[in-house]
C-alpha cells in the first residue's frame, strides 16, 4: 500500500515518480499453490471425472446457479477477469452484452483453435483439466441465458480433441451436463466441432463462419455477435483458459481473485515459454509477475545467461519484439508491455538469444501472416505480400535502404482498415524489429 504519509510534491511529475516507484516496489510473481486455478495443468494428476471431484471441480456448482443469472455476471465483473484469448476484454462486460429475454436461442462459443505462433496454453487444459472448461461452459451458459456451447477445437488436436469428448461423455453420465444439469432444471448441451487449421478462425465472427459450415472470414461489424452470432442468434465467444477459470471465480469469490496481480491486471495466468531457454514450459503464474523472474524461476533463465539475451517476443507472435534492457524492467501484465509498446497478447512468450538472427525470425512471421490472410480485405491481402516480399528481398540481399520505410508505410496503411486484426498482428512484429533493431536490417541491406 502507499504510505499515508503527506509529502510536499514540487510537481505532478515528481509525484508521478515517486508513485511508480512505490509501485515497482510491489512484489508479484510468487503465486502459492492454494490459489492456482489449475491444479492439473501438467497432468501429474487423473484427468478424468473422480479425479476432477477430487480436485474440487464441480462442486458447489448448483448453489452457485442457484444464487441467480446477474450473481454470475456481476462476480466475473467484480474479479476482473479480462479475456486470455488475446483482446484482453473484461470478461463480465462481454457477457453483460447477451440479451436475456432474446425469442431466439442463444449460444456460447468456446474458441479452443489456438494458433497464435508460440501459444500452447489451452491444449493443455483441455488435455488435463477437461472438467474445469466443461463446468465453465454450464456456468457461462446459465449467465447469458444460452441453449447450448460448442467448443471450436482445432483441426490438428486429435489427441485433444477425444479427450475433450470423452470428459463431457463422463459430465453427461453423470448429470452435470444436459437435461436438468446439476439438478437444477437447466438444460444444457455441450458439443465439439473441428476447425480446418486456419489462423484467421481464431477472430470470433471467422469462426462463427466456419461453425456454420462456410469459408472462415470475418463478417462486417455491426451486428456483433451477442446480436446476430451463430445461425443469426445471439452468440457469446470466449476462449478456453477464461471459461475455465470462472468457475474458481464463483466458487472463491472475486475478492479473492482481484487480490492477485495490478489493478486492472488481476488474477492468474497460464504463460507458454518458448525458445533459447534451459526448460521450454508451459505454467501458471500470479499476473504482473516481472518477466525477467517469470523466465529464470520457471525456465531455467535464459540459455546462455541473462547477458546471452536478445530480444523476447512477449504475447505470441503478433506482438511486437522487446529488448533485453526493456525485458529486466517490464511486467507482465496488459499496462506494463503497453508501456513498452508491445502488448500481453495470449502471454506466449518467445525468447531470443544472440545466436539469433532476429531479421530472418521476424521475416518467418511475415511469411506465416501472408499465407494466413483471407485475402477478403485489400490492405491485409496486399499488405502481407508486400512484407513478405520485401522482407524477404533484405535476405536475400537485393533491397534497398530505401524499402525500410516502405516497410513503415506499408505497416501504418495496414492498422485499423481492415474487417479484423490480423492485419495489424502481421504489421506489429515489423514494426518492432524496425523500432529496435533497424541497424541488423540495414546491414543485411548494406552487405
Amino acid at each position: 500500500m502507499l504510505s499515508p504519509q503527506k509529502f510536499y510534491f514540487s510537481s505532478a511529475k515528481n509525484y508521478q515518480h515517486i508513485l511508480l516507484n512505490q509501485i515497482a516496489k510491489r512484489k508479484y510473481g510468487d503465486l502459492k499453490e492454494k490459489d492456482k486455478v489449475f491444479t492439473n495443468l501438467h497432468g501429474k494428476l487423473g484427468w478424468d471425472f473422480k479425479s476432477a471431484i477430487k480436485r474440487g471441480d464441480w462442486s458447489n456448482t448448483k448453489n452457485i446457479i442457484e444464487k441467480g443469472k446477474k450473481h454470475i455476471i456481476d462476480e466475473i465483473k467484480a474479479s476482473g477477469l479480462r479475456g486470455r484469448g488475446g483482446a484482453g476484454f473484461p470478461t463480465g462486460v462481454k457477457w453483460s452484452f447477451m440479451p436475456q429475454n432474446s425469442e431466439k436461442p442463444s449460444y456460447l462459443i468456446i474458441n479452443a483453435d489456438e494458433g497464435e505462433p508460440g501459444t500452447c496454453k489451452d491444449r493443455e487444459i483441455m488435455r488435463n483439466d477437461p472438467q474445469k472448461l466443461l463446468e465453465g461452459c454450464l456456468l457461462a451458459g446459465y449467465a447469458m441465458n444460452c441453449k447450448a456451447a460448442y467448443i471450436y477445437i482445432r483441426g490438428e488436436f486429435q489427441e485433444v480433441r477425444k479427450r475433450v469428448e470423452e470428459a463431457i461423455k463422463q459430465a453427461y453420465e453423470k448429470g452435470k451436463l444436459g437435461k436438468n444439469a446439476c439438478n437444477t432444471g437447466y438444460d444444457f448441451d455441450v458439443r465439439i466441432h473441428s476447425g480446418a487449421g486456419a489462423y484467421v478462425c481464431g477472430e470470433e465472427t471467422a469462426l462463427i463462419e466456419s461453425l456454420e459450415g462456410k469459408p472462415g472470414k470475418p463478417r462486417l461489424k455491426p451486428p456483433y455477435p451477442p446480436q446476430h452470432g451463430l445461425w443469426g442468434n445471439p452468440t457469446n465467444v470466449n476462449n478456453v483458459e477464461t471459461i475455465s477459470s470462472c468457475p474458481e471465480i464463483l466458487r472463491r469469490g472475486s475478492s479473492w481473485y482481484n487480490s492477485l496481480g495490478r489493478k486492472n491486471n488481476h488474477g492468474t495466468k497460464i504463460f507458454s515459454i518458448s525458445g533459447h531457454v534451459n526448460r521450454q514450459c508451459v505454467i501458471e503464474e500470479e499476473m504482473s509477475i516481472p518477466l525477467k523472474k517469470l523466465i529464470e524461476k520457471h525456465a531455467g533463465g535464459v540459455r546462455g545467461g541473462w547477458e546471452n539475451l536478445l530480444a523476447i517476443i512477449p504475447g505470441g507472435s503478433s506482438t511486437s519484439l522487446i529488448p533485453r534492457q526493456q525485458c529486466e524492467e517490464v511486467l507482465m501484465d496488459y499496462d506494463s508491455l503497453s508501456q513498452v509498446k508491445s502488448s500481453f497478447g495470449t502471454g506466449a512468450i518467445i525468447v531470443m538469444d544472440k545466436s539469433t538472427d532476429v531479421v530472418k525470425a521476424i521475416a518467418r512471421l511475415s511469411k506465416f501472416y501472408h499465407h494466413e490472410s483471407c485475402g477478403q480485405c485489400v490492405p491485409c491481402r496486399e499488405g502481407t505480400a508486400y512484407l513478405d516480399k520485401i522482407m524477404h528481398r533484405i535476405l536475400d540481399g537485393v533491397a534497398k535502404l530505401e524499402e525500410i520505410d516502405m516497410l513503415l508505410e506499408i505497416t501504418q496503411s495496414m492498422k485499423g482498415t481492415t474487417i479484423c486484426a490480423l492485419a495489424e498482428a502481421a504489421a506489429l512484429p515489423i514494426e518492432g524489429l524496425l523500432r529496435h533493431f533497424r541497424d541488423e536490417v540495414e546491414k543485411k541491406i548494406r552487405k
